[in-house]
């Protein structure tokens, strides 16, 4: 990845170069100390992967700057600031920030946000090439409902990823089980629509549990201690989901991701509940969650599809 970091203070730039030299992240292609140094054409030229740039600077600030990127634009942005004004982060997310980190500057933190950012923007290419794809499909006439199940599968499938990065959770050895319960209800669905009916929890964990297994004509106890298996990391997996948008709420009530997802996927209660332990020290507990798997799996699939227009 190619960044490009703009801030008033060359203590920090120095520290995020040595931070992405460090860890192997990409390369930093160049530096700004103010807004006004850099516009679209510059980043698009230089072809900046990623932009990191700070809140309150002199001359041009960072949201006026963004502001004027975003038009010609389309990599990632990070914003930096020590600043914990609530309308100044909803101003920048709403432009199309990514992430926000705040000053002072944690190590890890900074680690763990362009990793994140990082696969977003693998993943939106992958889904841009999948659209691709389709696009050319749909110049040739093909009718939306013969378009070819491979390649819906590996659209649902690449979105998926998507929506899993942006919950937290595409880390979690359950964020494979959920792609291959989207891979099976992708082709369940074109043998028969399952609009009206969703297949129960247990055929879908059977159903994978059976394909991971490989087998023609597998132990019946084998499936169902495998089913169990997934069964269990997909549940330690939303509640990472769950925890990573209670952690995104505490900072920032505005920011798109808490304000679309949490009503969609989970409950707010529980996510209240984990906010609540998060801002009292207390470490969240998967035993003292109620989870629901199923409903996070149904909201996934019909994401996904939205995503590509697949909905019937």
């Amino acid at each position: 990845m190619r960044f490009f970091i703009v801030d008033d203070d060359e203590a920090i730039r120095s520290m995020l170069a040595e931070i992405i030299e460090d860890y192997d992240l990409g390369e930093v292609i160049g530096e700004a100390e103010n807004g006004a140094a850099i516009d679209g054409n510059l980043l698009t030229v230089k072809a900046i992967d990623i932009l990191i740039i700070d809140l309150l600077m002199p001359i041009r600030d960072g949201i006026q700057t963004v502001r004027e990127l975003i038009p010609t634009y389309k990599g990632g942005i990070i914003m930096l600031s020590q600043v914990e004004d609530k309308e100044m982060i909803g101003n920048a997310y709403s432009l199309g920030v990514h992430y926000y980190i705040t000053k002072p500057i944690n190590r890890l933190e900074v680690l763990s946000i362009i990793q994140n950012v990082m696969e977003h923007i693998r993943l939106q290419n992958v889904i841009c090439n999948i659209e691709k794809n389709l696009n050319v499909l749909n110049s040739e006439k093909v009718i939306h409902t013969s378009t070819p199940i491979t390649t819906k599968r590996n659209a649902i499938s690449a979105s998926g990823q998507d929506l899993l990065a942006q919950l937290g959770m595409i880390g979690e050895s359950g964020s494979k089980d959920l792609l291959d319960m989207l891979d099976y209800l992708c082709i369940s669905e074109n043998e028969e629509p399952i609009n009206h009916e969703f297949p129960s929890l247990k055929d879908i964990f059977t159903s994978v549990a059976m394909k991971k297994l490989g087998m023609k004509t597998p132990n019946p106890n084998d499936i169902k201690k495998e089913a169990k298996a997934i069964e269990q990391r997909v549940r330690r997996t939303i509640f990472q989901g769950i925890t990573h948008l209670a952690s995104l709420g505490i900072i920032d009530y505005t920011n798109p991701t808490f304000e679309e997802y949490t009503p969609k996927f989970f409950d707010f209660t529980e996510i209240r509940k984990i906010m609540l332990n998060l801002q009292s020290n207390i470490k969240p507990s998967i035993g003292n969650s109620r989870i629901n798997i199923k409903r996070f799996v149904k909201v996934l699939f019909i994401e996904a599809k939205k995503a590509n227009n697949l909905l019937s």
